[in-house]
C-alpha cells in the first residue's frame, strides 16, 4: 500500500509539459485519496494547495529569470538538499514513494543528494534528454542539426553546440557531470519513459535497462469527435515560439503555400513573426480547453520542431481529434504517423518541400479525410487517456515497492496494455461550424 506520494519539480504553477504533469498528477492523485506532498522551487502557491497537497516550497526563481544569481544554485541549490532532508527525516516511511519530474530550472542536482537515503523508492519520468545530453536535446544548436557524438565524450565536451555560448555549454557540462557524480554509476532511479525511443540514449549513459520503463505521456484531444479536416483550410501549430520549434519555418512554409496559419502559444519569437508574417493568426498563450474552436477551423496541425520531440503533445491531440499532422522527420511519432497513414514526415528545414507536404493536403479533400479517419481511429497507441495514464504511475509506485526495479515494468504493463480507448465512430464528425 502506498502511503504517501512525494512529487518533486521545479514549479508548482504548470509552465510546460514537466511541470503540467507534475501538477496534474498530484491533483488526481489527491482526488483519488492518497496524501500527497510536492516539493517545488518556486513559492508552491499552485492549485494543488486547494486540494490539500502539502507543500514543501524553497521559495526561488527559475534559472533563466535570473542568470547570475542562479547560476552557482544551478549546480547545486543547497536549499534543495537542507528542506528536501528535512522532510525527508521528519516524515518518511517505507511506503512512501518519490517521483522527480523536474530540477534543471531551480532545484538543481543537489537534488539526488537529498534523495540518497531513499533512492530505492525514487522514479524519474524522462520528459527530455536530461539525463543523456548537457543541452538535453540531443541538439546541436550551431550546425543547426541533431548531434552524431557520444554524450560527455572528449567531441562532446568540446563542441560549440549551445544555443547561447560555449561558456554556457561549459556550465552545462559541469553540471551535467556533477549530477552523474551524485547519482552514482549504475544507479540512476527507474525512468519512466514518455516514447521508448528513449531508450538507447539512456542506456548509452549508463541506465540499466531494467531501470526504464516505457509509460507514454496522457492524452487529452481537443474534441471528443472526429474533426472534419476536409472542409477546413486553415494550418494550426500549437507549442512555444521558439526558433528551435520551427515556428518560424511552419510560417514561411505557409506563406508559400498559399494557406493561413494560426499559432497558438507563447514565447520571445511572438513579437518578431507576428510582424512579419502579418496575414498569419498568431493568438498567444491559450489553455487547452480553448483551443478547441480553433482546432475545429483547421486542415491539419504541423509540428516542425528540430530539436528531437520524443513525444508532441499536440501532435497526439491533433491526432485523437482527426487532424492530420506533417511532423518534423526527427520527431519519434513521425513514422508512427505516416505509418498510420495519418499525415506527412518532412524535413521542415527544406521550406519548399514542407510548403509541398502542406498543398498536398490542402488541396485533396478526399486524402484529407482518409487521413483525419486514420488520425482518429488509428493512433490510439500513440498515448494514454489521463485515468489510464494515473493508473500506470500508481501501478509503476506499487511494483517498485513490492518489487524492486526490475517489477516495475510488468506492473505498468498490466495496467496499460491494449487499453487504447474506441475512437467510436469515425464518421460522425464536427466540423469548422
Amino acid at each position: 500500500m502506498i502511503e504517501r506520494i512525494v512529487i518533486l519539480t521545479d514549479q508548482s504553477h504548470p509552465q510546460g509539459g514537466a511541470s503540467l504533469l507534475a501538477v496534474e498528477s498530484a491533483l488526481a492523485f489527491r482526488r483519488r485519496g492518497y496524501a500527497v506532498t510536492m516539493v517545488c522551487g518556486d513559492d508552491g502557491d499552485g492549485p494543488g494547495a486547494a486540494v490539500g497537497v502539502e507543500s514543501v516550497a524553497l521559495g526561488h526563481r527559475r534559472l533563466l529569470d535570473s542568470p547570475l544569481t542562479n547560476s552557482v544554485r544551478g549546480l547545486y541549490n543547497r536549499a534543495t538538499v537542507r528542506r528536501t532532508a528535512e522532510w525527508i527525516r521528519a516524515n518518511d516511511t517505507p511506503r512512501t514513494i518519490y517521483h522527480l519530474h523536474g530540477w534543471l530550472q531551480i532545484l538543481s542536482p543537489s537534488v539526488f543528494a537529498a534523495l540518497a537515503p531513499v533512492r530505492d523508492r525514487v522514479l524519474m519520468t524522462a520528459h527530455d534528454f536530461s539525463l543523456a545530453c548537457p543541452n538535453i536535446s540531443i541538439y546541436d544548436y550551431v550546425a543547426d542539426t541533431p548531434c552524431p557524438r557520444t554524450p560527455m565524450s572528449g567531441a562532446c565536451l568540446a563542441a560549440r553546440c549551445d544555443r547561447r555560448s560555449h561558456a554556457h555549454k561549459i556550465w552545462r557540462s559541469a553540471r551535467h557531470m556533477l549530477q552523474w557524480r551524485l547519482i552514482g554509476a549504475g544507479q540512476a532511479p527507474v525512468q519512466l519513459l514518455i516514447n521508448g525511443g528513449m531508450r538507447p540514449s539512456l542506456r548509452a549513459v549508463g541506465v540499466n535497462d531494467d531501470r526504464m520503463v516505457t509509460l507514454a505521456n496522457p492524452v487529452v484531444p481537443y474534441t471528443p469527435d472526429r474533426i472534419a479536416a476536409e472542409a477546413n483550410h486553415n494550418v494550426l501549430y500549437v507549442g512555444r515560439m521558439e526558433t528551435t520549434k520551427g515556428i518560424e519555418l511552419a510560417a514561411e512554409a505557409c506563406r508559400r503555400a498559399g494557406v493561413r496559419l494560426t499559432a497558438i502559444g507563447g514565447g520571445e519569437r511572438l513579437a518578431p513573426l507576428k510582424a512579419g508574417y502579418p496575414e498569419m493568426n498568431f493568438v498567444g498563450w491559450l489553455p487547452h480547453e480553448d483551443i478547441a474552436p480553433y482546432a475545429r477551423a483547421s486542415r491539419m496541425l504541423v509540428m516542425p520542431s528540430l530539436a528531437t520531440e520524443p513525444f508532441g503533445l499536440s501532435a497526439v491531440e491533433a491526432l485523437w481529434s482527426g487532424l492530420p499532422v506533417i511532423a518534423s522527420k526527427t520527431s519519434f511519432l513521425a513514422g508512427d504517423i505516416e505509418t498510420a497513414g495519418a499525415g506527412l514526415a518532412v524535413d521542415p528545414r527544406a521550406i519548399d518541400a514542407f510548403a509541398a507536404a502542406i498543398r498536398a493536403i490542402a488541396d485533396d479533400p478526399a486524402r484529407t479525410q482518409a487521413m483525419s479517419v486514420a488520425a482518429y481511429r488509428d493512433t490510439r497507441h500513440l498515448g494514454l487517456p489521463f485515468d489510464r495514464w494515473i493508473d500506470g504511475l500508481l501501478a509503476a509506485y506499487s511494483g517498485l515497492l513490492a518489487g524492486g526495479p526490475g517489477a516495475v515494468a510488468a506492473a505498468v504493463e498490466a495496467v496499460t496494455a491494449d487499453t487504447a480507448p474506441d475512437a467510436g465512430p469515425v464518421l460522425a464528425s464536427v466540423g469548422a461550424s
